[in-house]
C-alpha cells in the first residue's frame, strides 16, 4: 500500500514528537476550578494575541462557535451569517438546538459579504420580528475555498453593527492562515469583533481544542455555558500544552501549506476533465470541479483512495482538498501524478 496523502482536511494532522513531549511534560490542575496552569497560560497567550481581555479553552471549533453565539443571544433571536458558513452548514443544527436562534442567510461571494447586504437584513424594532442579535463572519472561509476577508469590508460591516447596536462574532478557526497570508495580526482583525474563536486542531497541528475570546464578562458567561454543554474539562493542561507548542512553532510554517495548495491547484489546472480557479487559492483550502464525461465525484474519490490519495467530495461535481503540515511538497506532487493517471 503506498504512503497515504491525506488531503481531506487539516483536522487530520497528528502531533509531532516535539508536541507529544510538551504534552507529556505539561503541568496540570483542575481547569473547572481555573487551577490548570497550562490551560491558564494558553488562554492568556491567545487573549493577548487577539488583543482581548480573556479567553476560554474548549473542546472543538464547533463548541467554540456555539458557546460564543449562545452567550450573546436569547432563544428566539435572529443572527446574520453568510449562506455557506460553518456554524449553519456543519455544526449539526446546534444553532437551533443549543442557542435557539434562527438564521438570516446572506449570499456572499466565496463567503464574503458586503456591508449593504448586512444593513438590508438587520431587523427594525417590531413585535413581528425576531430581533437581530448577532452578525457572524468566518475568516478564512472554509466553503469559500479558504478565502480571506478584506479588512475594509470587515470595517464597513462593523460600522453597520455599531449603528444598529448589534454585536459581531468572528469564526476565526483558521484566522492565523489569513494572518500569515496577509501579514496582518490577529489583533488587526479581532478589533472589530465582540467575540472571536481560534482552532488549534487544524493547520496548527494540535490534537484537540479551540478558544473563545472576548471581554472578561463575556468569557465568564461562556464558562457557564461550557459547563452546561458538558464541556468542563479537568486536567486539560495535557491538551493545552499542545496548543501552546502549536502557537510557538506551527504558525509561520502555515505559509508552506499555502504554497503547497497553489502547487496542487496548478497541477490540477493541467489535467483535462478537471476545472479549478487557480487565482482563488490563497490559503490552504481549494475546491475543484469534475467535468470529465462519465467520471463522477464518487468514482474519482474511490480511484484516488485505492492509490493512497484521500480527498473529500463536497457536491455532485466538486471536491475539496486541504493542505497541512503532514503533507509535504513531494506528497503534493504524488497526488497530482495520481490524479492525472486516474482521470486519464
Amino acid at each position: 500500500m503506498p504512503e497515504i496523502v491525506d488531503l481531506r482536511s487539516d483536522t487530520v494532522t497528528k502531533p509531532s514528537p516535539g508536541m507529544r513531549k510538551a504534552m507529556a511534560e505539561a503541568e496540570v490542575g483542575d481547569d473547572v476550578f481555573h487551577e490548570d496552569p497550562s490551560v491558564n497560560r494558553l488562554e492568556e497567550m491567545v487573549a493577548a494575541l487577539y488583543g482581548k481581555e480573556a479567553a476560554v479553552y474548549v473542546a472543538s471549533g464547533t463548541m467554540a462557535n456555539q458557546l460564543a453565539i449562545r452567550a450573546q443571544t436569547h432563544h428566539g433571536d435572529e443572527i446574520i451569517m453568510e449562506r455557506t458558513s460553518h456554524p449553519f452548514n456543519s455544526e449539526a443544527g446546534a444553532l437551533a438546538a443549543l442557542a435557539g436562534v434562527q438564521v438570516n442567510l446572506v449570499d456572499g461571494q466565496q463567503g464574503i459579504m458586503d456591508a449593504e447586504q448586512i444593513r438590508a437584513v438587520v431587523r427594525s424594532p417590531n413585535v413581528h420580528h425576531a430581533p437581530t442579535a448577532l452578525i457572524c463572519l468566518e475568516n478564512t472561509h472554509n466553503r469559500g475555498g479558504g478565502s480571506i476577508w478584506p479588512l475594509d469590508k470587515i470595517r464597513s460591516i462593523r460600522d453597520v453593527a455599531t449603528a444598529t447596536n448589534v454585536p459581531m462574532h468572528l469564526d476565526g478557526a483558521r484566522l492565523l492562515n489569513a494572518c500569515v497570508a496577509t501579514g496582518l495580526t490577529p489583533r488587526d482583525y479581532a478589533q472589530y469583533f465582540d467575540s472571536c474563536t481560534l482552532c488549534l486542531s487544524k493547520g496548527l497541528g494540535a490534537p484537540v481544542g479551540s478558544l473563545v475570546i472576548g471581554t472578561k464578562p463575556f468569557v465568564e458567561r461562556v464558562h457557564r455555558f461550557r459547563k452546561q454543554f458538558g464541556g468542563g474539562m479537568r486536567q486539560a493542561g495535557i491538551l493545552a500544552a499542545a496548543g501552546i507548542y502549536a502557537l510557538q512553532y506551527n504558525v509561520e510554517r502555515l505559509a508552506e501549506d499555502h504554497l503547497n495548495a497553489v502547487r496542487l491547484a496548478r497541477g490540477l489546472a493541467d489535467i483535462g476533465g478537471l476545472h479549478i480557479d487557480v487565482n482563488a487559492v490563497v490559503t490552504n483550502i481549494l475546491y475543484f470541479h469534475v467535468r470529465h464525461p462519465g467520471l463522477t465525484v464518487p468514482m474519482l474519490i474511490e480511484r484516488l483512495k485505492t492509490e493512497g490519495v484521500l480527498m473529500l467530495g463536497t457536491g455532485p461535481h466538486s471536491i475539496r482538498a486541504v493542505t497541512h503540515l503532514d503533507v509535504s511538497k513531494e506528497g503534493i506532487d504524488r497526488a497530482i501524478d495520481v490524479l492525472r493517471r486516474v482521470v486519464r
